[in-house]
């Protein structure tokens, strides 16, 4: 099972899942990222992914999300 965000087709929300096969269209979203490393990754697209600049791919959101978990400490 791997982490992918959706983009809900009704409400235009991210909603962070899993999922065992690639997600596709029949999926209920407009566009789906991932997939993600980590939970915290997808965690954090679906959060803060939204019109963000600076989340371009996965790798982003897994570096912010893992240097905010480290500031948390």
């Amino acid at each position: 099972m791997k982490w992918y965000v959706g983009i809900a087709a009704t409400t235009r929300a991210y909603i962070a899942f899993r999922a065992s096969d690639t997600p596709t269209e029949a999926s209920g979203y407009l566009a789906v990222i991932g997939p993600f490393k980590t939970k915290r990754g997808a965690l954090w697209a679906e959060k803060y992914g939204r019109s963000n600049p600076h989340f371009q791919h996965v790798d982003d959101a897994e570096r912010y999300a893992k240097n905010e978990a480290r500031d948390e400490i």
